[in-house]
């Protein structure tokens, strides 16, 4: 039977590469001989000859590219040096000769053991960029998910700006309302005064109108000497209370725009005490909750002075020889705060010198209290901002110092601190705020603000701590 018709059977295209030498129906090859160029089924493999020239591949139709395109013969070999499959006769006499050669299975498998190398790295690869694209997904979940949290804080606050504008505007309206009426009152005043002295200027035009309407000269001249004296105290009266228009007064604007002013004023003050860093998205502080941020003189060194309200501290010159306390500095100009944070998340601000030098930021109590290892910034338990003679900042935390690019350009730092999860801030407070640095860490302590002054022309002011409420 021809071969071209078989291949073109219907049945041949279900069992995929035939046996060469089943005619009547197909059968599928289990094997193909390369020698013979021929693929042979299960039962003709058996009978199939077992010596070495015949070699047996998976079954396959492309037999031109299992053979050498010089020498016609199978390919057994592996050049290791061309990457190329070869025959006996390449290796032997052909331009492979003398090269290093393995056999292909040999080869098969060393490059297997490759690809599986190579496929464990991709694998590993594949994996790392799934968590980062799960990473990247669970990201954009919590921005959408803060996103619809700051739009519903910043619609409540421009809410609660409405209401309190509602509130300012009724006062202001009021006022007004008040002033017209009162200016109201003075002139329906004024005005049944001045009718009075109309009808009463009235009657006397009228007499004296008479009077001088008389033909009888006598009867003028012998008119009531007291008609005479009357009108003479008309004239003076006239001159003497005289009523003029502005006796009814006029709107004090001046007041009404103190009381809008300062509405607006203590309206933008609150905004600002809420919204003074950019953590104000992630929260609104609560004003009701501010306190002093006051100074443990207990603590401080011998060489700073604090101030009598403990919101101040600048450097001395003088040995304060306060007495011994285990919480002392011995050996740094620095003073801690009253109060510990162990939780939530807190706004203060701090005016600063404009000249010496100045540290502020945040410490563990367990901080050492003598001994280089002592100052804020010089351990693991401690971190801060620097300044220098008003040149530039620093950061500092475990004796590691950074320069900042950028110098000063104002006096006025503020700090926020959320310490659930691990955020410190500074904040210049420079119009535009500025962000300096944020460090982070896991806190397993309580934390203390610190300060610190370097020279005796060197000072810190703390400001309130604003508390925090839970964002609705």
């Amino acid at each position: 039977m021809d071969t071209n018709n078989r291949s073109t059977h219907p049945e041949q295209e279900e069992v995929g590469i035939p046996c060469t030498y089943c005619i009547q129906s197909p059968v599928p090859a289990a094997k193909t001989c390369l020698h013979c160029e021929a693929s042979l089924c299960e039962n003709h493999l058996r009978v199939h000859s077992r010596s070495a020239e015949h070699v047996l591949t998976e079954p396959t139709t492309s037999l031109e590219n299992r053979k050498c395109s010089v020498h016609k013969k199978v390919l057994e070999y592996f050049c290791c040096e061309d990457v190329a499959c070869i025959c006996v006769s390449c290796s032997l006499a052909g331009e492979h000769r003398g090269h290093q050669v393995e056999t292909l299975n040999e080869a098969s498998k060393k490059k297997k053991l490759k690809l599986r190398n190579i496929l464990q790295k991709l694998t590993s690869q594949r994996e790392e960029a799934e968590n980062r694209v799960q990473s990247l997904e669970e990201l954009r979940r919590q921005v959408q998910g803060k996103a619809a949290g700051v739009t519903e804080r910043v619609t409540a606050l421009i809410r609660d700006i409405r209401k309190q504008l509602e509130a300012l505007e009724k006062r202001v309206l009021s006022e007004i309302s008040r002033q017209e009426e009162q200016v109201s009152l003075q002139v329906s005043c004024l005005i049944r005064q001045l009718e009075i002295k109309k009808e009463e200027l009235s009657r006397k035009m009228g007499d004296i109108e008479k009077l001088c309407d008389m033909t009888d000269p006598v009867t003028v001249l012998q008119g009531r000497e007291s008609d005479r004296d009357d009108y003479c105290d008309t004239e003076e009266d006239t001159e003497r209370r005289d009523i003029k228009v502005h006796d009814a007064g006029d709107l004090d604007v001046g007041l009404i725009f103190v009381t809008l002013h300062s509405g607006l004023a203590a309206i933008v003050t609150g905004i600002t005490r809420r919204c003074r860093v950019p953590e104000a998205s992630d929260m609104l502080l609560d004003v009701n909750t501010a306190s002093d941020m006051l100074l443990d003189v207990n603590t401080a060194g011998h060489y700073v002075s604090v101030s009598e309200d403990l919101k101040t501290v600048s450097g001395s010159l003088i040995n304060q020889r306060r007495p011994e306390t285990p919480e002392r500095f011995q050996d740094y100009s620095q003073v801690l705060s009253s109060r510990t944070f162990s939780s939530g998340r807190h706004y203060w601000e701090v005016e600063v010198s404009e000249s010496g030098g100045w540290v502020v930021g945040m410490t563990y109590p367990s901080i050492g209290r003598r001994g280089e290892q002592s100052g804020i910034g010089y351990n693991k338990k401690s971190w801060c901002l620097e300044m220098f003679d008003n040149e530039t900042y620093y950061m500092r935390h475990d004796s590691k110092l950074i320069q900042f690019p950028h110098p000063s350009s104002c006096h006025r730092l503020g700090i926020f601190l959320d310490y659930e999860v691990g955020r410190l801030s500074f904040y210049e407070l420079c119009d535009p705020i500025r962000h300096l640095l944020t460090f982070t860490a896991a806190f397993t302590e309580p934390l203390h603000a610190g300060f610190g002054v370097y020279w005796d022309k060197s000072w810190l002011k703390a400001g309130e701590i604003l508390g925090t409420i839970p964002c609705m």
